[in-house]
């Protein structure tokens, strides 16, 4: 492509990502290229997806939908998620992926905290339709790979519509959910999209809309695989290759066969790809890779040292959360002069480092770490101004982490402060596990907290008081996990109980966790 013409295209992208239009670009420009792989290998195209985009974006409307209404996304990776995620980016409305291994409750309360008015589930959740029953504000339900019962076929309803471009596009938003340590999820809500990626950023990642392939390895519903592989696939133009679990030979199959470029991983991913047999490794390629960005969790330095050999000084680390962040990133290069660092100070938006007294710490002084809102960019937490408030300093916000800067001003983490646990990427919310287990009648009270694991960086452990006329056993530790199973999503119950005489609480009653979690991370100088 000559200069004249990448100008051009460039200018095309910018004006239409304003509108969320990029998908229709590069439907003009490349009809016939595979922009989405399902996990099954089924290909389809820019033409395809972009005219799907127009199909649904009609339907909604014509059900009466309008710009700023919600859409609760509860789908796998699949095309119909790039389709769902193009289709709410053009008509103006917000989109909430979520999380489908959430238990019915779970899924269901989400729904209605959004205020969806739409509902595109998946028939392999077999929680949807308990989930969507209860909920006032839906009136539209489609359902995507199969039947569901109360649902329309996604098939069948966009079969009736016009796939051209839609000629009055309004820019849609995302809200994604997230949560403290007590209650229930809040949604992460701001009142202006935010601005779109910078072709110009594209470029610096080292992506060609005509040879680029990006791979999306976890869920599509997290932050991170949405930004960094979904959404990134959408504004560069690159075929997107879908995974639907994680199998350690098959991923690096897929990056070696499908010639991937560019990915989003979590560090119990590369544990799992260095395990791998010397002999499968060597069988693969993996000298097209151009990029890996990579956070969500601590990445232990050995093992971040190990990937780099292996893929070459491709990783890029970013230290951010699902609202936001000042900028944090670090290229291979800088970390291994830096080694556990997640980057230098940012130059746009600020970051203070406040200790317990509220002063800002001196460089080399660990406290908890506030970002700058960006200016009439911040967010609110969906209908909670209580929690929004408790995040905040004047124009600063925290997530909770603890931190110090170095003096050459690279950030290094410590510590959470806000308890939550990080088990391989993925976001557990110790009272959410309490509020269970509670109710098991042989406890008493309990306090679940993450302790060390190799692999996963933390794994989700319940420390537990009985009541009287109950004595400590490996068989009614089993009984109170299985307890827990009942209730819970897969992935919160605890791996291991122990049993405590007593649990640590404060003057005003609340149960002092790091107390708890500290005796199981004593000598080690990370605490996350």
């Amino acid at each position: 492509m000559d200069l004249n013409a990448q100008a051009d295209l460039e200018t095309r992208l910018t004006d239409a990502a304003l509108l969320g239009m990029t998908n229709a670009v590069w439907a003009q420009v490349q009809p016939d290229r595979v922009a989405v792989y399902d996990p099954d290998g089924t290909a389809h195209s820019f033409a395809k997806i972009n005219s799907n985009a127009n199909k649904l974006a009609r339907l909604l409307r014509s059900r009466g939908l309008k710009a700023g209404d919600a859409v609760a996304l509860v789908c796998s990776n699949r095309a119909e998620f790039v389709e769902t995620l193009a289709a709410t980016l053009r008509a103006g409305m917000r989109i909430t992926p979520v999380n489908w291994h959430l238990t019915a409750d779970e899924i269901g309360y989400i729904i209605r905290d959004c205020e969806a008015k739409a509902v595109i589930g998946e028939a392999r959740v077999a929680t949807l339709v308990e989930a969507s029953s209860d909920c006032p504000n839906v009136t539209v339900k489609l359902a995507v790979g199969g039947a569901v019962e109360g649902f329309e076929s996604y098939n069948d309803a966009l079969a009736a519509q016009d796939g051209s471009d839609i000629t009055d596009p309004v820019l849609g938003n995302q809200m994604m959910y997230t949560s403290g340590t007590t209650g229930r999820p809040k949604g992460v809500y701001r009142a202006t999209p935010p601005p779109p990626t910078p072709t110009a950023m594209y470029a610096m990642r080292g992506y060609d809309h005509a040879t680029s392939v990006q791979m999306c390895a976890g869920p599509a519903y997290h932050a991170a695989p949405l930004a960094f592989d979904v959404r990134a696939a959408m504004g560069a133009g690159v075929t997107l290759v879908f995974m639907d679990k994680w199998d350690s030979q098959q991923i690096l199959e897929t990056i070696s066969e499908r010639r991937v470029t560019h990915m989003h991983l979590v560090p119990i991913m590369f544990q799992r790809l260095l395990a791998l047999p010397p002999e499968v490794k060597a069988q693969h390629d993996v000298s097209h890779v151009v990029y890996v960005v990579h956070g969500a969790a601590p990445c232990p330095p050995e093992v971040k040292a190990a990937m780099i050999e292996w893929f070459g000084p491709v990783l890029s680390e970013y230290y951010a959360g699902s609202e936001g962040g000042a900028g944090f990133t670090i290229s291979s290069e800088e970390w291994l002069a830096k080694p556990g660092s997640v980057g230098k100070r940012p130059a746009l938006l600020k970051v203070r480092i406040i200790g317990e007294d509220g002063k800002d710490c001196p460089n080399g002084v660990a406290g908890t770490i506030y970002h700058q809102l960006p200016p009439g960019g911040g967010f609110q937490y969906y209908k909670d101004d209580a929690k929004t408030q408790a995040s905040r300093v004047d124009d600063f916000f925290t997530m909770g982490d603890v931190g110090y800067f170095d003096e050459d001003d690279y950030l290094f983490l410590t510590g959470r402060s806000a308890e939550t646990i990080i088990s391989g990427g993925v976001n557990i919310y110790p009272q959410e596990v309490d509020n269970e287990l509670i109710k098991h009648p042989a406890v008493a009270d309990s306090s679940t907290v993450g302790v060390p694991h190799e692999e996963w960086g933390e794994s989700v452990k319940a420390v537990i008081m009985l009541k009287p006329g109950y004595e400590p056993s490996d068989k009614l530790a089993q009984e109170i996990l299985d307890f827990g199973r009942a209730t819970l999503a897969a992935y919160k119950v605890p791996r291991t109980l122990d049993f405590a005489t007593e649990l640590p609480r404060s003057e005003a009653g609340k149960i002092q966790r790091n107390k708890v979690r500290a005796p199981y991370w004593e000598g080690r100088t990370r605490q996350i």
